[in-house]
């Protein structure tokens, strides 16, 4: 009986330290929006209806993105996302749904090659290295729980000045959308930590 106690003992304190603790770090560090300013804000791409419009998940996240440009937080945006299976070019509908809300075209950067987390992280890498104005410091926009991944991608590829801002959208989606960013985030920890070491 005193062996099958440990065990449980152990086992929830496992669960507490691989699971509880972190949920409750990517809930709070994604709902702590950093207010200062940023040279430029990336917001991920995400699903775009069978209507050519943003899902009401990515629109929370243009929205954000929007009233930063407009409250002078960020001086541009870089909209990065793939191709979705319903055939839209994720990144040109987010470009296009935030020139309607009155962003210049030339503040909006597209990138059509944002796959997924990390690939849009070196995308915008890879830009900032090519622009011909300095860009020192970068604004996450994006859901809640994925700002902390964002953060983590961005400086696995070397852009260390990183603050998070989430859109203001919450559904019954997340219950689910949560624990799998959990196992996400483990994994580019890890990739994170080993190419540290390899370096």
């Amino acid at each position: 009986m005193k062996s099958l106690f440990s065990v449980v003992r152990n086992t929830a304190c496992l669960f507490l330290l691989l699971f509880i603790i972190p949920l409750a770090y990517l809930i709070f560090d994604g709902l702590t929006d950093e207010k200062t300013f940023a040279d430029i804000g990336i917001v991920f791409g995400n699903k775009v209806e069978n209507s050519g419009l943003p899902s009401s998940r990515l629109q929370a996240r243009l929205d954000e993105a929007c009233h930063l440009f407009q409250t002078r937080k960020v001086n541009n945006l870089f909209v990065s996302g793939g191709l979705g299976k319903e055939g839209f070019q994720e990144a040109e509908v987010m470009k296009t749904y935030l020139m309607k809300r009155g962003i210049p075209s030339k503040n909006i950067f597209v990138d059509n090659n944002g796959i997924n987390t990390f690939a849009s992280a070196q995308n915008l890498k890879t830009f900032i290295e090519q622009s011909l104005t300095p860009i020192k410091s970068v604004a996450v926009i994006t859901s809640y729980y994925h700002v902390s991944r964002c953060k983590l991608a961005l400086n696995e590829v070397g852009i260390h000045q990183v603050r998070g801002v989430s859109a203001k959208y919450f559904e019954l989606r997340d219950f689910y959308s949560i624990p799998r960013e959990i196992f996400a985030y483990y994994k580019y920890l890890f990739t994170y930590l080993v190419s540290s070491r390899k370096s």
